[in-house]
């Protein structure tokens, strides 16, 4: 319940419409908005339409970029979702609790030591929105060592220059 001081301050606050703020007495401030209905029904639209457009995950999809994982390093693992609406959408750690029996996750990437004796590893992804929906799926361990040498840009560039051969025109004869 107001105290009489309070609702007199509201009341003359309220006559003086010309100012956007009143400020009668210590640690007492009234902001008047004034808005029309037409305002405030437009607004309340706004939010319902919003959330009626709100698209929910329906299915989790396993998306991986190689067929094994590597030692030593971070491999990405990605999730994707459809929405409702048949679109698919990334996620990443914020939408999904990753768990794996071995190895650690930092955001969507596991990581495996470079000692990791086992063949596969079992990873769990969990849609934290709706903790029903999650996918499980193994992983094999990469057996070749990683000393593979990657061609540099020139050893490319002057390999794809002897390969190719001067073209000749076909003139239709």
């Amino acid at each position: 319940m107001l105290n009489s001081h309070k609702r007199n301050t509201i009341n003359t606050c309220k006559r003086k419409m010309k100012s956007a703020k009143c400020n009668h007495g210590p640690g007492f401030s009234v902001s008047l908005q004034i808005i029309s209905l037409k305002q405030f029904l437009f607004l309340q639209l706004m939010i319902i339409g919003g959330l009626a457009n709100a698209q929910k995950v329906e299915n989790l999809y396993v998306n991986l970029y190689t067929d094994s994982l590597k030692k030593g390093t971070y491999n990405y693992i990605n999730i994707d979702g459809k929405l409702s609406s048949g679109k698919f959408i990334p996620l990443d750690s914020t939408d999904i609790l990753f768990s794996s029996s071995d190895g650690r996750f930092s955001g969507n990437s596991l990581w495996i030591d470079q000692d990791f004796k086992k063949e596969k590893v079992s990873i769990k992804a969990v849609l934290k929105s709706n903790p029903s929906m999650y996918k499980e799926f193994t992983m094999y361990i990469k057996k070749k060592p990683n000393d593979e040498k990657l061609k540099t840009l020139d050893e490319l560039m002057t390999e794809g220059n002897s390969k190719s051969k001067p073209r000749r025109r076909n003139n239709g004869k």
